[in-house]
């Protein structure tokens, strides 16, 4: 049994109409860092697209890998789904593909320094019958408008998502 990964960068996302996180490209001391800012006022959203190589059975995890701007506390809420259409196979319209239940992943900031980098994981139960070698989209959002579970204030900056399942 082994772990299928799939690691996408602020350059792979496809954005919506509308509502969407500002890309950012920052020249650190060192180097540069990408990023996608997700407005803490905002309901904001972006996808990204993956095949399903070699997908097994089981559940979806998304690995959210983030930053604050500015902020030195609070918490950040995600949302993660997943839609999967298998070529050939599903009569889906694929320009009105639903997607399915959404995950909720709740992070703290881990403390005094701003932009600490912060790994959390979003386990995705609603698959959208995944299959191998589907053509997948992964939606991922700030949950910034709920007021409970995401209290960060100023924008969490995603520097990578990890897809990961197994091929058994």
């Amino acid at each position: 049994m082994a772990t299928v990964k799939h690691r996408l960068g602020p350059r792979d996302a496809l954005y919506p109409a509308s509502a969407y996180p500002q890309y950012k490209s920052v020249s650190g001391s060192n180097f540069p860092v990408e990023s996608l800012a997700f407005d803490p006022d905002a309901a904001e959203s972006v996808y990204f697209a993956f095949p399903a190589v070699n997908y097994g059975s089981g559940n979806v995890t998304a690995r959210i890998r983030w930053y604050a701007d500015t902020a030195a506390s609070g918490k950040v809420s995600w949302g993660a789904s997943l839609a999967a259409i298998t070529p050939d196979v599903d009569t889906q319209d694929i320009e009105t593909k639903a997607f399915g239940a959404e995950a909720v992943a709740n992070d703290d900031h881990l403390g005094t320094t701003n932009q600490r980098l912060h790994e959390c994981t979003a386990t995705i139960t609603g698959l959208d019958s995944v299959a191998a070698e589907d053509w997948c989209v992964l939606k991922l959002r700030r949950i910034a408008t709920d007021g409970t579970n995401d209290t960060m204030t100023g924008d969490a900056l995603v520097v990578e998502i990890g897809i990961e399942y197994s091929d058994t």
